[in-house]
């Protein structure tokens, strides 16, 4: 099987075209590359394809590289133009042409904020912050971006005027689905070789970090799967696993209730209206015009919130263990987009390491 090539976020695009333009004007020289550091820790040269001072403020352009995978925004140019601010030490952001606003609650930023997600942030920050302390004022562009933004699902979303700058590692991983579920089995049958029978299933990254954080288990213990939820459990239900956590979002494993076990936006419907109808058969007052699954969570009660969150991760558990003919047995944990669990089906005891 060839291997697919990794692309880049246009978060990291955006640290890339950040640092280039602060390195300008702090007099530094480019020669077409510069180094920045990723979420994982490790560093890495992005090829900047242009890069220009003026009086008070530089520019600086990276190419969106994709790799293999099939992004809309593959291709495009996002630029970058920095100029020095009064305020103590801080990164200003700004929605430059191409690059949306948020507009509505319940999404990982408020209303008003240009739509740049938290990771790209910081990994613009930590980036700035390697060439100097000062403030600073980032304004990203993506020419051509509303237009792009419109084959997404920002609209609905109520993210305007363009595209979001998105990525939680940096790096894009190509989306091929027979080398993906390759890879997913491949990465099962591994954690079972270790002698491990109580596993942990998450979506991923957001998951996993949960499951590490607040269960305090390694990662020898976590089995990413992805959007194949279905091809996961049908494949786990032969191997020999004693018992299942299911971890994740309830915009995505509310899913899984209605019998929708490809997760991915394109192959299955929003939670939305299936997390609202559970909310109202359970006595719940939400938000009717609610956006998105993070939205119902985080504008009900905290008493509702657990509520909600346990009988649906109660739904979640039927699904999956019917799924899986019962042959091992599964529980249910549903967590928000701060990694934090908010409600569960079962003791979780057993799943913490003591």
């Amino acid at each position: 099987m060839e291997k697919l090539r990794q692309g880049i976020t246009t978060g990291t695009c955006a640290a890339a075209a950040a640092k280039a333009a602060l390195s300008l004007m702090c007099g530094d020289k480019i020669n077409g590359e510069v180094e920045i550091p990723m979420p994982d820790g490790s560093r890495r040269m992005i090829p900047v394809k242009k890069a220009a001072i003026s009086e008070n403020s530089a520019t600086a352009t990276v190419i969106k590289d994709s790799g293999d995978d099939p992004d809309v925004t593959n291709g495009m140019e996002v630029v970058v133009t920095a100029d020095w601010a009064d305020d103590q030490g801080d990164i200003i952001f700004n929605a430059g042409e191409g690059v949306g606003t948020v507009t509505r609650r319940g999404l990982q930023i408020p209303p008003g904020e240009p739509a740049i997600n938290p990771a790209p942030r910081e990994m613009i920050t930590t980036a700035v912050k390697e060439v100097t302390k000062r403030s600073v004022r980032i304004t990203i562009s993506i020419p051509g971006g509303e237009k792009v933004a419109e084959k997404t699902f920002n609209p609905r979303l109520g993210v305007e005027g363009g595209l979001s700058i998105l990525g939680t590692t940096g790096i894009v991983r190509p989306y091929s689905h027979s080398a993906i579920i390759a890879t997913l089995r491949c990465s099962l049958d591994v954690l079972l070789a270790t002698g491990e029978r109580n596993l942990i299933f998450t979506g991923g990254n957001i998951g996993t970090k949960t499951a590490l954080q607040e269960l305090g288990v390694g990662k020898d213990r976590v089995v990413e799967v992805s959007n194949e939820w279905g091809e996961m459990l049908d494949y786990a239900k032969d191997k020999d696993i004693d018992s299942a956590l299911i971890l994740g979002h309830p915009g995505k494993l509310a899913k899984l209730t209605t019998g929708y076990f490809d997760t991915h936006s394109s192959k299955s419907p929003s939670a939305v209206p299936i997390i609202l109808a559970l909310a109202k058969k359970t006595g719940i007052k939400a938000p009717e015009d609610a956006n998105t699954a993070e939205e119902i969570f985080t504008t009900i009660s905290p008493k509702s919130i657990t509520k909600l969150a346990q009988k649906l991760a109660m739904g979640v558990t039927e699904a999956a263990s019917k799924r899986v003919d019962g042959k091992f047995e599964i529980s249910c944990a549903l967590i928000n987009m701060k990694n934090e669990i908010i409600g569960h089906h079962d003791d979780l005891t057993k799943w913490k390491n003591q």
